[in-house]
């Protein structure tokens, strides 16, 4: 494994890893697998794509940091994140095409959760994204193996859960997509 994550020497590179997975079409809540049981199954969804993007950043001299993106009537989704030099950028896995790979161009979390905005939605499409949390360095849950252990990381996402998040708008209404824009999104959505 280590192998591995060691020839993915770059963002782009281990975005590129994601990309070519098989999205993991059990439920979301269904599966909460380690990098190791990634590769070993050939599948992710969002939370274990950030999992392993953070291992992959961690064995190339990165801290494993990860962000929840929050949302309403709709999952949250989770993001790898990673500075190179006073940037934020980050990496992840989705269903839905623009909730992927960003440059690391954003000054601060809060320009890189807004470059979300308009490509998170639900099926009905609604813009659903309302708020992120701080980066998590995974570091602090090296005491259960996150890296390989066999079991469900429950844990780690229960942790997202219970951090502060910071909001993005204060009493927004809804609002919707473009049709072009829903449409392009869903482009290679597994189902």
């Amino acid at each position: 494994m280590h192998n591995l994550l060691r020839k993915l020497a770059s963002p782009e590179k281990i975005q590129k890893y994601l990309d070519d997975l098989p999205y993991n079409v059990e439920k979301d809540g269904d599966t909460c697998r380690s990098p190791r049981l990634v590769i070993e199954n050939n599948t992710a969804h969002c939370f274990e794509g950030a999992l392993f993007a953070a291992a992959a950043l961690r064995a190339n001299g990165l801290p494993p940091l990860i962000l929840d993106l929050e949302s309403v009537r709709d999952v949250d989704h989770v993001i790898a994140v990673y500075r190179a030099g006073d940037y934020w950028g980050a990496i992840a896995k989705s269903n839905y095409a623009g909730l992927r790979f960003r440059s690391p161009i954003y000054r601060t979390l809060r320009e890189l959760a807004l470059s979300y905005f308009e490509h998170y939605y639900n099926l009905k499409g609604e813009k659903t994204l309302r708020a992120y949390s701080r980066p998590v360095n995974l570091a602090r849950f090296d005491p259960i193996n996150w890296m390989i252990t066999d079991e469900p990381l429950w844990s780690i996402a229960e942790y997202l859960c219970t951090i502060k998040h910071t909001s993005i708008f204060n009493g927004m209404p809804r609002m919707y997509m473009d049709e072009r824009l829903y449409q392009a999104g869903l482009l290679g959505r597994a189902e």
